[in-house]
Parts: structure tokens; C-alpha cells; sequence
């Protein structure tokens, strides 16, 4: 299994897909968040950082570039690349996120920094529709991604 949709109509319907993906998660992967301005993918993320135990919930790392979080389960780096090139990546901290094998990479806007990351991500992609509704796509790019999203179908699909 490669890929997977699901169709959100409402922001506790993406909130729940981000629960249910947040417990397949156990650290050391990364999922790639894409969509347009006001798709959800900051939602996604902090659900899946509430998910986590996290109180503080990420909001849009947008002109910080990268938050870190942390708390006794795991370290969440959370970053969002809207207005960056690729040119710009370098010197962002990327290389300490990676040394880090148990922490979660969330990226929104990942593109500038695709070739910085191993190939091995779950990439999601939320798609507005009319009204609250969304389309959410996973795609799993390697192995560790391939079990996620094997594992997240299972439990969306009961």
C-alpha cells in the first residue's frame, strides 16, 4: 500500500485521522505536510501534538521557521518553509533534527527542503473542497512510511 485518502467534513474529522495517526507513531519518522494556505495542516499538526501530551499546541511556524517541543515521550521539531527557497536551507538545523533518530519531523511547506531529508516520509496532502470539507492523501515514500500508513488504515478502517 502506497497511498491512502480520506475525506474530512469538518475540523473534528481532520482532528481525529491526526489522532488516529499519532498513534502510529512511535518517533524517527517524518511526515510532509502540503496544501493551500488555510487547508489544515497546522490543525493536523497540533493534534497530533495534543495526541502526544503536548498543552502548548503548535500553531503556524511560519516566521519562526522551526519550533521544538519536547516532553517526557518524545521530541516534536516542527517546521513550516512557506516563504523559503532551497537555497536558503542550509544553516536551519536540519542536521540536529536528524541526529535525533526518536524525534518526530513534522514539515509544512516542505518542498525547499525535500533533498535535505531522507527519502523515507509520509507525505500528506490536504485538498480544499466546498465548505469545512477536505480531502486528506497519504503517501508513503519507503518502508517505515509504508507500515504507518498500513497501520493507520487499519484503525481508520474499523
Amino acid at each position: 500500500m502506497n497511498g491512502f485518502t480520506f475525506d474530512s467534513s469538518c475540523v473534528d474529522d481532520t482532528k481525529r485521522l491526526s489522532f488516529a495517526l499519532a498513534s502510529c507513531l512511535k518517533g524517527g519518522e517524518i511526515l510532509f505536510f502540503r496544501g493551500p494556505i488555510g487547508a489544515g495542516k497546522t490543525v493536523m499538526v497540533s493534534a497530533i501534538a495534543e495526541a502526544f501530551g503536548f498543552k502548548q499546541k503548535p500553531v503556524s511556524a511560519s516566521f519562526s521557521i522551526m519550533k521544538k517541543y519536547e516532553n517526557k515521550n518524545i521530541t516534536i521539531y516542527h517546521i513550516d518553509l512557506f516563504r523559503l527557497s532551497e537555497g536558503e536551507m542550509f544553516n536551519l538545523g536540519f542536521e540536529e533534527m536528524l541526529r535525533d533518530e526518536h524525534a518526530l519531523i513534522l514539515a509544512e511547506w516542505p518542498d525547499p527542503a525535500e533533498n535535505f531529508f531522507p527519502s523515507d516520509r509520509l507525505e500528506i496532502e490536504v485538498t480544499l473542497k466546498e465548505g469545512n470539507s477536505r480531502s486528506i492523501s497519504a503517501n508513503a515514500t519507503g518502508k517505515i512510511s509504508e507500515n504507518i500508513l498500513k497501520e493507520l488504515c487499519k484503525k481508520i478502517n474499523k
